[in-house]
């Protein structure tokens, strides 16, 4: 399994937060297991962080490189998969991630309700 961290998702691991479940932090560091993070999620977190909305840890980037994980660029089979995707929200950053699954087959890490009436593979963060 291969799996791409929701933004939330990874903020979650950084801060070693509760919220984040022990079924999915089992999951992460599990050997030989590939974490990745897309460039949508710390374009999300600039722009939330930039508007006084979030405060993240210093050397962010850095933080997330010394878990092991590897950042995801956007591609742009990644953009023509959001047209596949049904209205179900609008929240762009969410739509992406899901699109990026879909497209690359990984799993998606998250908690949030909206994403799970998409046809993707989820792990729920909260277990």
């Amino acid at each position: 399994m291969r799996l791409l961290l929701d933004t939330h998702a990874l903020l979650w691991w950084l801060a070693d937060d509760p919220r984040l479940g022990q079924q999915t932090r089992a999951a992460i560091i599990e050997p030989d297991q590939e974490v990745l993070v897309s460039v949508a999620s710390l374009w999300e977190a600039r722009i939330k962080e930039s508007l006084g909305k979030l405060e993240l840890p210093d050397g962010f980037r850095a933080a997330i490189a010394e878990q092991g994980f590897r950042e995801l660029a956007v591609r742009g089979e990644h953009t023509d998969e959001l047209i596949r995707l049904p209205m179900h929200h609008r929240d762009p950053f969410d739509r992406l991630l899901v699109a990026q699954a879909r497209c690359d087959a990984l799993t998606l890490v998250t908690s949030d309700e909206r994403v799970r009436m998409y046809d993707v593979a989820l792990l729920d963060a909260g277990q």
